[in-house]
């Protein structure tokens, strides 16, 4: 586009250098011709107002040069310039035939200096001269030259016709090529716009981006914190109750043992999150042999009957499951052992083709999910933690639970193995 510009405005140098310079160029030419054809063409009256014609065209030339930069396109004086000119070449044509190399210059610029409707009327007495020319002078001489004369009117109109058709099929070519690129510009500047939007856009996305996964992450770590440190430290405060208000030493004895052991567990708990919050529980053994000891542990310290069971073929799976899995199962036994009031837990994992399953059931006092308020300082937060955690692997928690018929929490995640 920017080619076809720069080779459009070459062009109209080249034409506006045409119409300065090439009247003096074309009277020059065609003085010398007339000059050195004067003995055989022309008299002495002749070569004297020959002369004085050709003054006058000159003087009518560097007129019109000062005049034409002030005065651009058609226009009165234009139109008075081109009429002048034309008689000048009229009338030194009529002189010596020769004088037709200065008269031609009436085909050029005449759109240029003619108001539409008279293009055409200068033409034809630009073609009145040039046939007079061409006949062997004017006026013709005889019937013959007449006939030879118009003629040449003829042919002399239907090659101007051809070209005047030719200029025009070119003009509406620049005009529409003008027209195009123009389009082309606006629709580079609306493209511009439109990339200078999508990156506004993109680094605002990038910044949303940025900010949802700040508040992923503390979400996050917030229920690791909850899932690990805040049930040991529960646990810790369990066990320390129940030494306060003993008197067996040996029952006193164990507690302290399991809250030892609990704190022991939750400091592990707490290093590791730090590192990579990943579970302890599942440094070395898979998700079942992690669950079996969580449930095993768990009925020990509650007292409570906690039976654990897998179904289908054990697999290590990928560890953001595993470890989504179990803290979905150590949140659902904390609520247990906090609000159920449970005799017996059972906690199943199900492995299903593409799905895992893993479902936690208490023979408690139950409750109402519906009525629960989100984060109400029981069940709350745990619900929210078990939902966000599965959802961040696709996956599902859905639970049941009645008052008085105890609670029944079930998490459904892809099956990704390990090698994954």
């Amino acid at each position: 586009m920017q080619r076809l510009q720069v080779q459009r405005l070459r062009v109209d140098e080249r034409w506006e250098a045409f119409h300065r310079w090439g009247p003096y160029a074309l009277l020059g030419t065609a003085s010398l011709i007339a000059a050195a054809t004067a003995d055989l063409m022309m008299s002495t009256a002749d070569r004297r107002a020959a002369a004085g014609l050709v003054g006058c065209a000159l003087l009518l030339q560097l007129g019109w040069g000062r005049l034409r930069a002030a005065r651009p396109g058609p226009s009165a004086a234009a139109g008075a310039y081109y009429a002048l000119r034309w008689a000048l070449g009229f009338a030194l044509t009529w002189l010596n035939p020769f004088f037709a190399f200065y008269a031609v210059i009436g085909y050029f610029g005449a759109d240029r200096l003619l108001p539409r409707r008279w293009v055409r009327v200068g033409l034809l007495a630009s073609v009145i001269t040039m046939s007079g020319s061409q006949s062997g002078g004017l006026p013709p001489k005889g019937s013959m030259g007449w006939v030879v004369f118009g003629a040449l009117m003829g042919v002399n109109i239907a090659l101007l016709t051809v070209f005047h058709h030719f200029a025009e099929q070119e003009e509406e070519r620049a005009r529409l090529q003008a027209q195009t690129i123009g389009e082309l510009e606006t629709a580079n500047a609306r493209l511009r716009q439109a990339l200078d939007e999508n990156a506004a856009l993109h680094a605002q996305l990038l910044l949303q981006a940025r900010e949802a996964g700040v508040a992923d992450e503390r979400r996050r770590l917030a229920a690791e914190i909850h899932d690990t440190i805040a049930q040991g430290l529960t646990g810790i405060i369990a066990q320390l109750q129940v030494v306060a208000v003993g008197s067996d030493p040996d029952t006193m004895r164990d507690h302290l043992a399991s809250a030892q052991a609990l704190a022991r567990h939750s400091l592990g708990e707490a290093r590791r999150s730090v590192q990579n919050l990943s579970p302890l529980d599942l440094e070395h053994d898979l998700l079942h042999e992690a669950l079996h000891r969580t449930v095993a542990a768990w009925g020990t310290r509650h007292g409570v009957r906690a039976d654990f069971t897998v179904t289908g073929t054990a697999q290590q799976l990928h560890e953001e499951i595993e470890a989504t899995l179990l803290r979905v199962a150590q949140e659902a036994l904390a609520n247990a052992g906090r609000h159920a009031g449970a005799s017996r837990v059972g906690v199943t994992l199900s492995f299903m083709g593409d799905e895992v399953s893993l479902d936690v059931r208490d023979d408690g006092r139950g409750f109402d999910p519906l009525g629960l308020p989100p984060r109400s300082g029981t069940h709350g937060f745990g619900l929210d933690g078990m939902r966000a955690r599965t959802e961040r692997i696709a996956g599902t928690v859905t639970v049941e639970s009645e008052p008085g018929h105890g609670t029944a929490v079930c998490a459904r995640v892809p099956l990704v193995p390990h090698d994954h």
